[in-house]
């Protein structure tokens, strides 16, 4: 009878060994939501995935909640949009975590911008004048070619951090890397009428967007970067767009569209709800590739209806 027992009790561990799976899934930490739609693009089902950001929140001042010390402490893999974009936020989670995977100089830490061509890097570091970076302007996904950078370095990481599944991320890479390159033919097609034509902002985030698709956006809502506007910098503006016949204003979630509109009314411009975060305006959800799409054929309307 004892040696039944024994013997039930072994088959029955046996059996509960098969129900655990062989390897477990890369746990993936990322910052802000196009981080996060980047990486589930080429992580797959191979990946757990973490966005610590909504879409509707400022990554420069995102609630720091003490659940996300929980997270980085059991992540894989952290992914940040680096220069500076979550200073105000992240270090002291990290420190909290306590997790050397994803400190620093491990190959679990990826900065999104490295790689990257930065934009407005400052020759002087002066902080009055506003919410400055000193490695240069952090909203770099704004520009799809920036993406593909992105999504070839997250593809090592998680190739060399599970090599059991590389194939499966080149294979995803690559998958990513032939949509996006075939939205971008359509998207650059789109905007090439309106190369050379003014649109304003309320924050400086779309200087690589600008760029990209021959777009001058040098009118913003905010006197500085981060600094709330003011009644004699709007009326500026406003005198200022009259001028260049600027009818785009470009406005994302966190902003005050009110105050857009104001500036709107005063210049017969269109407020455009854009974001540069999937699921931060509605038709966006469906991930990085459809959060640029909705953007450019967005702005490329109001282009048009604002001739």
């Amino acid at each position: 009878m004892k040696t039944k027992q024994i013997t039930l009790t072994i088959l029955a561990f046996v059996a509960g060994l098969g129900a655990v799976p062989a390897v477990a899934k890369l746990n993936v930490v990322a910052t802000t939501p196009d981080l996060g739609s980047i990486a589930a693009a080429i992580g797959g089902s191979q990946i757990q995935l973490t966005i610590l950001a909504k879409p509707t929140e400022d990554p420069h001042f995102v609630d720091a909640k003490p659940s996300f010390a929980v997270k980085l402490s059991r992540a894989d893999v952290l992914i940040e949009g680096g220069a500076e974009l979550e200073i105000g936020w992240l270090p002291p989670l990290v420190d909290q975590a306590a997790n050397p995977r994803v400190r620093y100089g491990s190959p679990g830490r990826v900065l999104g911008n490295q790689g990257v061509s930065m934009l407005e890097i400052p020759e002087i570091l002066d902080r009055s004048k506003g919410d400055i970076h000193a490695a240069g302007n952090p909203h770099y996904l704004t520009d799809p070619a920036n993406a593909k950078i992105l999504a070839a370095r997250l593809a090592e990481t998680f190739s060399q951090l599970d090599a059991a599944n590389a194939a499966t991320y080149r294979a995803n890479l690559a998958r990513f890397t032939t949509t996006l390159d075939a939205k971008m033919a359509e998207w650059l097609k789109l905007m090439e009428p309106h190369r050379g034509r003014h649109v304003a902002a309320y924050h400086n985030s779309w200087v690589y967007f600008a760029k990209r698709f021959g777009l001058v956006i040098e009118d913003f809502l905010e006197p500085k970067p981060g600094i709330p506007p003011t009644p004699g910098h709007l009326s500026a503006v406003i005198a200022k767009m009259k001028a260049e016949r600027c009818r785009v204003i470009i406005c994302e979630p966190y902003q005050n569209r009110k105050t857009a509109e104001k500036v709107a009314a005063e210049t017969g411009a269109i407020v455009v709800d854009v974001t540069q975060f999937p699921g931060g305006v509605k038709g966006t959800e469906e991930g990085y590739i459809a959060m640029m799409n909705h953007l450019v054929v967005s702005v490329a309307k109001a282009l048009d209806a604002g001739r």
